[in-house]
């Protein structure tokens, strides 16, 4: 009897498991790829303008994206921090832990504010805009400036909703910030004339938007289960100490990104052109993966602050597998996809001579990134900034040598992404030994 009834046991909580990965990811991924159709329609609408006004437009967006991807610990950190104490039953805590890092979003914002809008001409001057793009790259980033708060809040409020098992707000929230943004800008661009301005001043308005929405569901949940909205000097300093560890990560990554650019950029205009074609999809397919580590954030840290460690090592385990299948199903897709792709972005040859042996090696590195950035949700879920935080900077110590010896190594552009799946590899091999370890695993409302 024993024997008959034990598979089904397994069965059924890996199917529980698909279930919860599958409730949270699929919205996470729509709010994801939701993200950068901010940019490209604003690319759309500016770049009819003139060359010199989507320019400006690129210049801009760069710092800004900068700074968003600098401060995105703020919607992890709190997505881990809420799902605990919701898997601890306390409802009223996770939603005050959610305050605090919507107050601490609000203050950083702020500082950005004051030092960001005096030095915007000295910033645009830094990443060497020509004469003609800088007055417009200027005059986007000073108005863009004045939505960097609320571009932080939507951060944290987006963590408090996933710590809530919540993903499916946060896709609705986006999709609509993103058909007004569309109308706000060709509104105010063509409509009223505003120019580059315009393009500006939808894209904050339709920012501020999203914070309001994401504030009002938030405060109605303080409401509701009796949280206090004022700020809580020691949460938000709480908050503070547990994003520095993933700060000190995400600019360890920049810093990769911008190594593999630099490296690319001295193979030659041909390799520096592929590498664009060959980044793009590298992001679009980051998306699909990280999807499933943003689910993996708010399960783990959920199973965690419900005292269940067994429950953490058996998603963990299933959330390993998912991350592997999907990687070798979206590499599948790339080796079919590549003859068609990249002529969509050059009609070049040599540009695409130089891209389609890249994509292949991204194509094999899928299954790879698919586990990396499973673990790196399992981990994020756990609190475990720290342990991310000096893999990151081991992993750069490997690959930052490495990739600027390509040049001399030769192989081009195919070398540079054989060198950034190395650095993968890197990643894939310190996390899975963490999640071997079980050092990862610390029970309770707070870790």
């Amino acid at each position: 009897m024993l024997m008959t009834q034990a598979p089904a046991a397994p069965k059924a909580a890996r199917r529980r498991h698909d279930r919860e990965i599958v409730a949270l990811a699929v919205p996470a991924f729509g709010a994801l790829v939701a993200e950068p159709l901010f940019l490209m329609a604003d690319s759309a609408i500016v770049g009819h303008l003139g060359t010199a006004q989507l320019a400006g437009l690129g210049i801009a967006s760069a710092l800004l994206g900068t700074a968003v991807s600098v401060f995105v610990f703020l919607a992890y950190a709190t997505t881990a921090a809420v799902a605990r104490r919701v898997g601890a039953g306390d409802l009223q805590a996770a939603i005050r832990q959610g305050m605090d890092g919507i107050w601490l979003a609000l203050l950083l914002g702020a500082a950005v504010i004051a030092v960001a809008l005096p030095t915007a001409p000295a910033l645009v001057d830094l990443f060497g805009a020509s004469e003609s793009a800088a007055p417009y790259a200027v005059t986007y980033l000073r108005i863009s400036i004045l939505g960097i708060p609320a571009m932080l809040v939507v951060l944290a409020a987006t963590g408090v909703l996933r710590g809530l098992q919540d993903t499916k707000t946060p896709l609705y929230v986006a999709v609509g910030g993103f058909v007004a943004n569309g109308a706000l800008n060709v509104l105010l661009v063509y409509g009223f004339g505003f120019g580059i301005a315009g393009s500006a001043w939808g894209t904050v308005l339709a920012q501020c938007g999203m914070a309001a929405i994401y504030l009002y569901v938030v405060v109605r949940g303080a409401k509701r289960h009796g949280a206090s909205l004022r700020p809580d000097a020691a949460g938000i300093r709480a908050c503070a100490q547990a994003g520095v560890p993933l700060l000190a990560r995400t600019l360890a990554l920049r810093a990769i990104a911008l190594i593999a650019t630099a490296v690319a950029a001295r193979l030659g205009d041909a390799d520096v052109a592929a590498h664009q074609i060959v980044l793009s999809l590298w992001s679009l397919l980051s998306f699909a993966l990280d999807a499933i580590a943003i689910a993996g954030q708010a399960i783990i840290a959920r199973y965690l602050g419900a005292n269940d460690p067994q429950g953490a090592r058996d998603v963990c385990r299933r959330m390993i597998q998912w991350g592997f299948v999907s990687g070798a199903a979206l590499g599948l897709l790339v080796v079919a996809a590549r003859p068609v792709f990249v002529p969509l972005f050059s009609g070049d040859a040599a540009v695409q001579d130089a891209a389609l042996p890249a994509l292949m090696v991204i194509a094999l590195a899928q299954p790879i990134c698919g586990i990396v950035y499973v673990l790196d949700g399992v981990l994020m879920g756990a609190g475990d900034g720290p342990y991310l935080a000096w893999a990151m900077l081991a992993t750069l110590a490997v690959f930052a040598p490495v990739a600027l010896l390509v040049p001399t190594l030769g192989g081009g552009l195919t070398t540079l992404w054989a060198a950034m799946t190395l650095m993968m590899t890197v990643r894939a091999l310190t996390l899975w030994l963490r999640s071997r370890s079980g050092r990862w695993i610390v029970t309770g409302a707070t870790r």
